[in-house]
């Protein structure tokens, strides 16, 4: 049954839509109709930051134990509907069911939890010689948000916000915006007071737009395409406003001479094809001795072997469909340009199994002999196709790690976590796991470069939401 919504979540109260105009969102694994959404409208976009702007004074000054308590609420309520959840998810993006319980669903819990917690015991004042530093909310927030990971990188921002204090606007990708309505529905049950959380969908050239434009927001936080972003720091430049962005990423995985490389490449393989490879921060470009390139190809396409895509939701693999046609046909277009400009295909291309012709499949593709100025090796395909680079030297190894827009993540295999330690510190990126280091929730995460600017998640997350006063005295 087509789940259809067709109202904004504007000042604690769901308000229909006043156009007729709809958004269609589809079911990755088959391409059938999933739900359906109101296109809002830049008066709707208007209405939900005035209401935003108007409950702000309020909720700043609502002490930080009575948020965390919200907080914590939601984040409980979240956890009740984890099942419902992760089907939503599995449907709208793709990441097989068993994964999107712990990923999609489980991250945003903590989330919440963790905000919650932080509100409650961050020292909001602090004496430095003759002035007290007073931390206060930055204001209105615009957030805008991303399909691949949709309900963490919309908790990632709303729950920081909430608990720093400041009043939220969200606009969800129109691709995978159920979740969001959940969490709106959620938030509502909370009591929440009016005005705090606002939820309008549509389009970015529309909504994400006069959400960014508008005189009341103070700030705007953002996930998306580099280009994206981009627009979205130029609107916010008009004013002066705080921008906070997390955007693409291009991540380099680097096996050293020494490194265990059974355990390194099939780690990797895993890294650049979790979500079917629709992640900022996999690590797509495997960079790899060049004496050890049979070896590495021979563990690369074995490993491969188990990512065979699958339905999300009745299939038992790692490896589901990307979330859309169009997305679709962007990755197979990098594979065919990849084999243009002469890198060597060893597994996978733009064939896909009979069986699997309904929904939006790829897969799993591997290049070898990639040179780092190929196309592959320096945009964002955001599919699960990856790159090896042979590299001749260390200090090779690490330019070539260097050697992009981007500075997400990365990695490290070596012998000791010494020697990845060493590398690591050499790779100009937010994140890099040396060893296959596990990624943490609480550890701030952005990028150097084109990558974004700001951190999201744990203290440094949170601390993005707060303006520093200094208070002078004698």
């Amino acid at each position: 049954m087509t789940i259809v919504r067709d109202s904004f979540y504007i000042n604690g109260q769901w308000v229909k839509a006043s156009s007729k105009e709809t958004l269609v969102v589809t079911t990755s694994g088959t391409g059938e109709l999933y739900a359906t959404i109101p296109a809002g409208t830049v008066e709707e976009a208007n209405s939900a930051v005035d209401a935003a702007a108007a409950a702000f004074t309020s909720w700043a000054n609502t002490s930080p134990k009575e948020r965390g308590e919200l907080l914590t609420r939601i984040s409980e309520k979240l956890a009740e509907r984890g099942d419902e959840i992760a089907l939503c998810i599995a449907n709208e993006v793709g990441m097989p069911l068993m994964l999107a319980k712990g990923i999609q669903a489980g991250l945003p819990t903590f989330t919440f939890a963790d905000n919650a917690q932080r509100a409650s015991e961050f020292v909001w004042e602090e004496e430095v010689g003759t002035s007290t530093l007073v931390r206060e909310p930055v204001g209105v927030v615009a957030a805008i948000t991303p399909w691949n990971y949709p309900l963490h990188q919309i908790a990632n921002k709303v729950a920081a916000a909430l608990a720093a204090g400041c009043t939220v606007v969200l606009k969800p990708s129109e691709v995978a915006p159920i979740n969001a309505f959940i969490l709106a529905d959620i938030i509502h049950e909370v009591g929440l007071p009016k005005g705090v959380f606002n939820l309008v969908t549509g389009v970015g050239p529309v909504v994400g737009e006069a959400i960014v434009a508008h005189p009341k927001t103070d700030m705007v936080s953002f996930t998306g395409s580099t280009r994206a972003g981009k627009r979205v720091m130029e609107i916010a430049a008009q004013m002066v406003k705080r921008v906070s962005l997390e955007l693409g990423g291009k991540s380099a995985n680097v096996i050293l001479e020494d490194a265990d490389i059974a355990k390194a490449v099939a780690d990797g393989i895993g890294k650049a094809y979790l979500n079917s490879g629709q992640t900022c921060s996999a690590l797509t470009r495997m960079v790899v001795p060049r004496s050890k390139l049979k070896e590495v190809e021979d563990v690369a396409v074995a490993t491969a072997a188990a990512f065979t895509p699958a339905d999300p939701i009745t299939g038992a693999s790692f490896c589901g469909p990307l979330i859309s046609a169009v997305q679709q046909q962007r990755v197979r277009d990098y594979i065919n340009k990849g084999i243009d400009e002469g890198a060597r295909l060893i597994c996978g291309g733009t064939d896909v199994p009979e069986e699997l012709s309904k929904g939006f499949y790829v897969m799993p593709t591997i290049f070898s002999d990639v040179k780092n100025s190929m196309t592959i090796a320096q945009e964002e395909i955001f599919g699960p196709v990856l790159s090896i680079i042979p590299y001749d030297t260390e200090e090779e190894a690490i330019a070539i790690a260097n050697d992009s827009l981007y500075g997400l993540a990365g990695g490290v295999w070596a012998a000791t976590d010494e020697k990845a330690f060493e590398v690591a510190r050499k790779i100009r990126t937010g994140q890099v796991e040396i060893n296959g280091g596990a990624f943490n929730i609480v550890a701030p995460f952005g990028g150097y470069k084109q990558s974004g600017i700001g951190r999201e998640l744990g203290k440094y997350g949170f601390e993005e939401f707060l303006e520093v006063k200094a208070v002078q005295h004698n």
